[in-house]
């Protein structure tokens, strides 16, 4: 989480994180721009170059050599990253609307989204062939179509449809891939028949005649077959059916043909082209909706057409952050001329390329050796993020429509005390548009308005609390809500019960009323969401102005007296299970240096995102022993907890301890927690510490989790069952991972095996 220096006074929202968004994103990240707030929503983690896409495909390259990953550069633009997709546009309200998350509000958008194969006109292709965009949505299922090619008895048939530079590139770097897989197998295959279909009289057709003449005597030599001019009319199946009435069986299709964008677009009344795109003017404003800008393939920049292409995108960046920041300050923007002629530098699958810009060209291995290069000149922009120079923000000032105005010297003198809470309209706004809920527990709850909530407690239960509260980990207030009310409920959890009831303890950081309010207001949606599954509602809480965003949750719940589940009642024979891996607090230290991957942080919410009521229910099932929550004092500090004092020893097995992707990595680059230092105080509680502190994953048993798994002590004739049972509901990671014995000798209470 990003603490915010100056008050927010405009939200600046980039959707979509292609090649012209990440240039603004290390622009804002150099520059900041003191307060403007900056979000990026995004359907991927990982941006792809499509640049090194084909050396990707066709194995020259690994997965994070061609990716940017958007978490270490969203934390460095200071930007919040929402991991969603955007579906639509309320240009009235200006807000973006999402799949899974409340709508986004904005002063200023900016979309840069790609654009997706055209397969609605042809009947059955939808359901059939693999589109090349979206890129990560074409990795996936790449890999997909290289297991059915190697588990193929006989000859594969693969038709690419288009035969621009993408379908072109595409073909030659399958067919490198797939010579290279069938030789490494080790086992006799045929060759795959490929096939190129395109309803253009040749091959790449907005290239030159030594262009096209160079790669048609490629094709041919590489026995691939051309089907020039044949416009494909209908997918039957695996078919293709042309238009001269022929048809073509094949086993596999891949899609490269003219683009469109996401009908989202239309629908929200943006003024677009034929094919959807947005309308933008040179300055790469809407030509409809100033405010809203455009860029990349999903954009239309009606006084300069072009032809789409990465480079235009890339090239766009600088401009795009230009005219954002004069938007911002309310001065005119700058009109943006790209260039008519730009290189290509088109690649053939193996570790050759053709160079192609206007009238002439060149080929040759050196070319791909200059490809590569600037191909690399480009990604390390966006490597090593902690290294580069950031410029000091100026003194923070109110952006208005006219203009900079003056300090805002009144805006940053807080008021403690009760001075520092929201103020009550803002309140009254958001706890009007949330539900109370009813719950024959509640008496007096969040539509009461009274000084404190009232519940009742049914005969034969006990009743239980736990109040937890932590600053924001991830930008997201919807998501962060979602996290901290897991958190909070796991102690409920952790003890058999059933949470009924929360009150919320929420630190906003200063900004203008309204977007204070949004904030709130994703923040207690996002709570309330997880506290409903579980069963319980939210019946009031306090709220204050902080230096960052934070929440915390006082949570009560129901028990049966004669089923609650405590700590320090574990029985000799017991097996261990833990239900979720470790590793949150190391990759969260990790991020917060620039240093985590984003998928490693994407996987990490996963797991926080799951809750453990369906882990406690099955715990309840098979009567276990004794049970707690993994959180701040990590693995060891918990299990220590329920063996301390007691006549018990545990031993864990370190290999079956289920840990987050990453988090080994990040361990062994020395980054931790802040609390991991007081956690190791524990060391003396383990038997065999200098031989367990050998082993790389052992600083993770220290390692703090948020909305961590339960552990549970189970009795040896149910573990098998519970771990089918936890791995059924979701817990896919749940993992016996040591045993419970009598410590006849008293001595240290905790073994590591290895």
């Amino acid at each position: 989480m990003n603490p915010i220096q100056a008050p927010v006074t405009k939200d600046l929202v980039l959707v979509g994180g292609g090649h012209s968004h990440v240039g603004v994103l290390k622009g804002f990240g150099t520059r900041p721009m003191p307060g403007v707030r900056l979000t990026l929503i995004t359907r991927d983690v990982h941006t792809p170059y499509s640049g090194m896409l084909p050396g990707l495909i066709a194995g020259h390259y690994e997965y994070d050599e061609t990716h940017i990953d958007l978490g270490p550069l969203s934390q460095f633009a200071g930007a919040r990253l929402y991991h969603d997709e955007a579906v639509g546009l309320d240009l009235e309200s200006k807000r973006i609307l999402c799949r899974s998350r409340p709508p986004v509000p904005y002063d200023l958008v900016s979309i840069n989204i790609g654009s997706t194969p055209t397969l609605a006109p042809v009947p059955g292709a939808a359901e059939s062939v693999v589109p090349v965009k979206p890129i990560g949505n074409f990795l996936n299922r790449w890999a997909e179509v290289r297991q059915r090619v190697l588990a193929r008895a006989g000859r594969t048939r693969i038709g690419v449809v288009g035969a621009g530079a993408g379908g072109v590139e595409l073909l030659l770097s399958v067919r490198h891939a797939l010579d290279n897989l069938r030789r490494a197998s080790g086992r006799p295959r045929e060759a795959p028949d490929f096939h190129l279909f395109f309803a253009s009289e040749t091959i790449l057709p907005t290239h030159n005649r030594r262009v096209r003449t160079k790669f048609q005597r490629l094709l041919h030599h590489r026995g691939i077959r051309l089907y020039p001019g044949m416009k494909v009319l209908q997918v039957r199946g695996r078919t293709l059916v042309l238009e001269d009435g022929s048809n073509h069986e094949l086993d596999e299709i891949l899609w490269v043909t003219q683009a469109s964008a996401p009908g989202w677009l239309r629908e929200s009344n943006l003024e677009v082209d034929a094919q959807g795109f947005v309308k933008v003017e040179a300055t790469l404003e809407s030509t409809s909706h100033p405010g809203v800008f455009a860029t990349g393939d999903v954009a239309a920049v009606v006084p300069h057409p072009r032809e789409k292409a990465g480079v235009f995108a890339v090239r766009q960046g600088k401009p795009l952050e230009r005219n954002l920041r004069r938007a911002l300050r309310g001065i005119p923007r700058k009109p943006f001329h790209p260039q008519k002629k730009f290189l290509s530098l088109i690649s053939t699958g193996d570790r050759r390329a053709v160079a192609s810009r206007g009238s002439w060209s060149l080929e040759g291995r050196w070319v791909w050796h200059w490809k590569d290069w600037l191909d690399r000149q480009f990604m390390a922009r966006f490597n090593g993020l902690s290294e580069i120079h950031v410029e000091p923000a100026a003194s923070p000032r109110r952006v208005t429509s006219e203009g900079p105005a003056a300090p805002a010297t009144d805006r940053l003198l807080r008021c403690r005390g009760c001075g520092s809470k929201l103020g009550a309209e803002v309140l009254e706004r958001v706890l009007g548009r949330i539900d109370p809920g009813e719950l024959p527990d509640v008496v007096l709850g969040l539509d009461a308005a009274e000084d404190a909530a009232a519940l009742s407690v049914p005969p034969g239960k006990i009743l239980l609390q736990s109040v937890d509260m932590f600053p924001a980990i991830v930008d997201d207030p919807f998501v962060f809500g979602q996290i901290a009310a897991h958190h909070c409920l796991s102690d409920i959890f952790a003890m058999g019960g059933r949470p009924r009831t929360a009150l919320a303890i929420a630190a906003l950081p200063p900004a203008s009323e309204d977007k204070m309010e949004v904030t709130l207001e994703e923040l207690l949606q996002g709570a309330r969401r997880v506290l409903r599954r579980a069963g319980a509602e939210l019946v009031g809480g306090h709220t204050l102005e902080g230096s960052e965003l934070a929440l915390g949750l006082s949570v009560s719940g129901l028990a049966d007296s004669d089923r609650l589940l405590r700590k320090r009642t574990m029985v000799p024979g017991d097996r261990l299970i833990l239900t979720k891996p470790l590793g949150t607090g190391a990759l969260f230290a990790a991020q917060m240096r620039l240093k985590a991957k984003g998928r490693w942080i994407q996987g990490a919410l996963d797991s926080m995102l799951r809750s453990n009521q369906r882990a406690a229910a099955c715990f309840l099932r098979h009567a276990v022993h004794a049970c707690t929550d993994v959180s701040g004092f990590g693995l060891l500090g918990h299990l220590f907890e329920m063996v301390r004092n007691s006549n018990l020893q545990v031993r864990i097995s370190l290999p079956s301890v289920p840990l987050l992707e990453g988090a080994v990595e990040t361990s062994n680059a020395g980054i931790h927690s802040s609390l991991q230092p007081q956690n190791l105080r524990l060391q003396g509680a383990v038997r065999n510490l200098r031989l367990a502190s050998r082993a790389s994953a052992f600083p993770l048993l220290f390692d703090p989790q948020t909305a961590g798994g339960l552990l549970a002590s189970v009795p040896d004739q149910c573990s098998e069952t519970c771990i089918e049972e936890l791995r059924a509901g979701g817990d896919s990671e749940a993992a016996v991972i040591g045993a419970v014995e009598a410590n006849v000798d008293g001595r240290e209470p905790i073994t590591i095996d290895l």
